[in-house]
């Protein structure tokens, strides 16, 4: 699986705590984990959760494939009390249980085919012990964000520390199926410099992942259509979902 250059690319990873603060999604995870005590962060990206999950008092543990963004995450602040694994979540095999696995920013939709769903729902199922939780969230299809990825509608510019103004907009590619295609333009005011990212998502259907999730062995789904805990709906921006394992 190929990674995108907003995770590989120092230019590029310098931006994304900016671009990616800690939004309603960030306390929904902080909220949702409860008693957990041993949580695995599956695409940790720059460590922004798993830092505040260890500061809870929550043994943590980070998997991120992107080695720029573990640097992040290991000099940030509180970054000493997360233990940080530089590894792909299809192919993670941990000598270790843990209550709650969790795949956050929307990184479950990065995992482009039918095979690598099961991998990854195979690790977390694997990893998790009795009465384990796994928690991910997905846009939802049904309410085709996609068609608001435009330059017109998504740009904006932030300010970041050592690095100046950046202007940063969504060009859509191409719908073809369940897999969206788009273009991220981060244009540096200092240099003048335009680096492009292409990117791929996946958006299945709550039903698809359901049965997918069941398929992995996991015996119990409770769904949320946003970050408060409210339904899903035909037009919830997101399908959120706690899976069991008994």
């Amino acid at each position: 699986m190929m990674q995108d250059d907003i995770y590989t690319n120092r230019d590029l990873t310098a931006l994304y705590d900016a671009l990616n603060p800690a939004r309603d999604d960030t306390e929904f995870y902080l909220h949702i984990a409860g008693p957990a005590k041993r949580i695995l962060d599956l695409g940790c990206g720059t460590g922004l959760l798993a830092c505040m999950l260890s500061a809870r008092g929550h043994n943590v543990t980070g998997v991120e494939p992107a080695g720029e963004m573990l640097d992040i995450a290991r000099h940030r602040k509180g970054g000493g009390g997360v233990t940080w694994i530089e590894g792909d979540a299809r192919l993670l095999k941990l000598e270790q249980s843990f209550d709650l696995v969790i795949m956050t920013g929307h990184v479950f939709q990065v995992f482009l085919t039918d095979d690598d769903v099961r991998a990854v729902f195979k690790t977390a199922f694997e990893h998790l012990g009795k009465g384990g939780r796994l928690i991910f969230e997905s846009r939802n299809p049904l309410a085709k964000a996609w068609e608001d990825w435009t330059p017109e509608r998504t740009g904006k510019t932030i300010s970041v520390e050592g690095v100046g103004e950046v202007t940063v907009q969504h060009r859509l590619i191409s719908v073809d199926a369940d897999l969206v295609s788009f273009a991220t333009d981060h244009t540096f005011h200092r240099t003048g410099k335009t680096i492009v990212n292409g990117s791929t998502l996946r958006f299945l259907l709550q039903t698809e992942i359901e049965q997918r999730l069941y398929a992995a062995g996991f015996s119990k789904t409770i769904w949320y259509g946003d970050w408060h805990q409210g339904p899903v709906q035909t037009t919830s921006q997101e399908l959120i979902v706690v899976a069991e394992r008994n």
